[in-house]
């Protein structure tokens, strides 16, 4: 996009607003499974290592969905077509 005219259809927009929904559910979802390993490990510190396990398996993939809607909101910034980016492979309590 060479001018400052920025243009948007209501059905990217649309895709916009699912992929940010979409990254919030799962971070909440992901933030609440370590809350609760969290208090769980300070009642029973056998728990600890389920925590960390938790974390390190869960933390990519919020990563991941954080940068693919980053990069699809820049591309639409640019004039440019977003890329098409999946689902995680991941659920709640996986």
């Amino acid at each position: 996009m060479s001018d400052n005219t920025f243009q948007m259809t209501r059905e990217e927009l649309q895709a916009l607003y699912d992929k940010f929904r979409d990254v919030k559910h799962d971070i909440n979802n992901t933030l609440a499974v370590i809350m609760a390993l969290s208090e769980l490990a300070q009642r029973n510190p056998a728990h600890y290592e389920k925590l960390a396990k938790a974390v390190l398996q869960r933390s990519p993939a919020v990563v991941q969905m954080m940068g693919d809607f980053q990069m699809m909101l820049s591309a639409k910034l640019k004039g440019e077509i977003p890329p098409t980016t999946s689902a995680p492979s991941w659920g709640v309590f996986t």
